[in-house]
């Protein structure tokens, strides 16, 4: 056991230097969720407040770019299994007196923590859009925002280790994780006014209850209690990584 956590703190440390020293990505991965926010949002937001509605559509879709800026950050740091493949690491960490099973826990914890340093990136803008919370609250977001990582950290590397050029984990990835993100109900409500088809993969996507999580947390507006959208979000998360600790086992 004791051989097993060292291999778990490794990969993590690691996974956590890379992100560190790489500033251009830093400032690269939070660009683009501070774009969606101010510009699609105020934009959005403007059209909104002409067709007669109020001006919270930036309060609405700010959960939702936290949650943007955690899934594509989680999913998209399970490629490094795929270059660790290429370039020979992973044949190293395999080899490793570690078990096996460790080594996707470590990945799953890495890809997590970094995608909470992405997040909180996001959760710093809070009074540019109006939106204020108490300690409670934020604690509460962070334990969200980790389970959302590590349930998506944990799926990307299901994913990852299947495949075996970079190219086309990013085929497959995009394939998934824009339905998924449209689907949570990050940009628009899902509660009511959808087709029933479109309500049904609304249901059974797990990032949905992730949104829903953090939206009431930060803003107070919610579909689902809190301890649904926190049990589906674990639950995913259990499942993911089960399989790719099976997959480890068995194929790598």
């Amino acid at each position: 056991m004791k051989a097993a956590m060292m291999g778990i703190y490794t990969l993590w440390l690691r996974d956590i230097t890379r992100f560190v020293r790489d500033k251009p990505r830093i400032i690269s991965s939070s660009v683009q969720p501070l774009l969606w926010l101010f510009v699609l949002g105020l934009g959005l937001s403007t059209a909104f407040v002409r067709g007669g509605g109020d001006n919270d559509y930036m309060r609405f879709i700010y959960p939702g770019i936290i949650s943007m800026s955690v899934l594509f950050t989680s999913i998209f740091s399970a490629v490094s299994i795929i270059w660790d493949r290429e370039f020979g690491f992973l044949k190293e960490v395999l080899v490793a007196p570690i078990p096996r099973w460790s080594v996707a826990v470590g990945r799953a914890l890495g890809g997590s923590t970094v995608a909470v340093l992405q997040g909180t990136i996001i959760l710093v803008v809070a009074p540019l859009v109006g939106v204020s919370f108490t300690f409670s609250q934020l604690a509460l977001a962070f334990l969200i925002m980790f389970m959302i990582a590590f349930s998506m950290t944990s799926f990307g590397i299901l994913i990852a280790a299947r495949m075996h050029t970079h190219e086309g984990f990013q085929v497959v990835v995009n394939f998934i994780l824009l339905p998924m993100f449209f689907l949570s109900g990050a940009m628009f409500p899902v509660s009511e006014g959808l087709p029933a088809w479109m309500q049904a993969l609304v249901r059974i996507n797990p990032l949905s209850y992730g949104v829903d999580a953090l939206r009431q947390t930060l803003v107070g507006i919610k579909i689902n209690s809190i301890w649904l959208d926190l049990s589906v979000v674990a639950g995913f998360g259990a499942f993911a990584l089960i399989m790719a600790v099976w997959y480890f086992e068995k194929h790598e």
